[in-house]
């Protein structure tokens, strides 16, 4: 007999069979050829179909159990479609196989042509990725990255608090102020240039200075981050202006077409204000009130001199804050990213782990948790244990929960 090449092969047929009894697998092929001899003609007689090539080597695989056999019937076909689904239908009218009763059911035939057309596509996908990552990149490109190098290196540090800054601060009437260095360069990309980051989320004395000087705009992430900082600004600095990245998204990353639509659109800050919730305008009048009780909350938490270090009292979480935690570790995975949050579990920012050391070194309260795509070490303790936080969840850890006040959550945990 012949033996078709699987490489030939175009539909597999797939059968799947039950004996009432025993037999071996010789039984079940001589069943097939025997009971199916002259049922379709000369031209579809399996026998002849398999010494030209044009049906493959049956493959039958048995398992007996309880003195019942079952298993499966693999025929590899050449044929048109029509006349492999007719080769497959003819295996169903087997009824008996050696002595015992059985039954024969196609359970489907595979078009072997799609599954290679699937290999082919994701093949194709991963060498044009292998092709976009290693080859050399074209004049507009090349262009496009020695501007945008240009650009970054022009970015500068401002007063004493180190402020990320654009190189046109001091000598423009207008400044935009936004929340952290990578909004900074985002802006200078595009030839903004009189930008300035407030480097965490609470206002340093620059900011403060500067809007008493200049005409000053806002421009804030368009998440619920950015309303907490526009909030802080407008509490305690003289800005002119707001405008926020489109809903969802971060200055740092909104294209240059974005950008100036935000700056277009922009509103005075009175009309902001006016647009404020109740509930928002509450919390814009509470602003320094709550300052004071956040200051007497860290005194409260500051563990005394020369005792041995405690662990912080910090409150049980529960099933809904753990779950929390855990989305936002997740959606942070591959994005080297890292969420600033308060004790509300709200995000008042995202920052780039590169500036998260420097991040919280700017901030003395406020912050309750950071939640990031990393590793925590020893040095980002120290500085989190500074800086009051309560709790740092990352994927995974370097320290012992017991050798910090700062309660530790790692992936594992979730």
């Amino acid at each position: 007999m012949g033996k078709i090449s699987p490489v030939s092969a175009k539909y597999i047929i797939h059968a799947s069979i039950n004996i009432e009894g025993v037999v071996d697998r010789p039984d079940v092929i001589g069943a097939v050829f025997g009971q199916t001899e002259g049922l379709l003609g000369s031209e579809l007689e399996l026998r002849e179909l398999q010494r030209s090539g044009r049906i493959g080597r049956i493959e039958v695989e048995t398992e007996t159990r309880s003195g019942k056999t079952q298993g499966v019937i693999i025929i590899p076909s050449s044929l048109d479609k029509a006349e492999t689904a007719i080769v497959g239908a003819s295996l169903e009218i087997i009824q008996r196989i050696g002595p015992c009763n059985a039954k024969i059911h196609v359970d489907n035939i595979e078009d072997v042509r799609v599954s290679k057309r699937h290999y082919v596509i994701d093949r194709a996908k991963e060498l044009l990725k292998q092709l976009m990552d290693t080859v050399m990149p074209d004049s507009q490109e090349l262009s496009d990255e020695v501007a945008y190098s240009v650009r970054v290196m022009e970015i500068q540090e401002f007063g004493k608090g180190r402020l990320p800054s654009g190189p046109g601060i001091d000598e423009s009437d207008e400044i935009i102020v936004v929340e952290g260095r990578a909004d900074v360069l985002n802006l200078l990309k595009h030839g903004i240039k009189n930008a300035i980051a407030l480097n965490g989320t609470s206002v340093p004395p620059e900011i403060v200075d500067l809007s008493k000087k200049k005409v000053v705009t806002a421009f804030v992430d368009g998440d619920r981050g950015g309303d907490l900082i526009l909030q802080e600004l407008m509490s305690v600095t003289d800005i002119d202006y707001v405008c926020r990245a489109p809903d969802g998204k971060e200055v740092e990353e909104i294209t240059k077409k974005e950008i100036h639509k935000a700056l277009r659109s922009r509103v005075s800050a009175e009309q902001m204000e006016m647009e404020l919730s109740p509930s928002q305008k509450r919390e814009h009048s509470d602003k320094r009130s709550i300052r004071k009780e956040q200051i007497r909350d860290e005194s409260r938490r500051k563990p005394s001199t020369g005792k041995p270090q405690q662990k912080r009292d910090t409150k049980e979480l529960s099933e809904e804050e753990k779950h929390r935690f855990g989305d936002m570790l997740e959606d942070l995975i591959g994005t080297r990213g890292a969420y600033v949050l308060d004790n509300s579990l709200n995000i008042l920012g995202k920052v780039p782990i590169s500036e998260l050391h420097s991040t919280l070194k700017s901030l003395s309260s406020g912050v309750y948790a950071i939640v990031f795509d990393g590793i925590i070490d020893k040095n980002l303790i120290e500085i989190s244990e500074k800086a009051n936080v309560n709790y740092l969840v990352a994927m995974d850890t370097k320290v012992k929960d017991s050798q910090t006040r700062v309660k530790i959550m790692t992936a594992d945990e979730f």
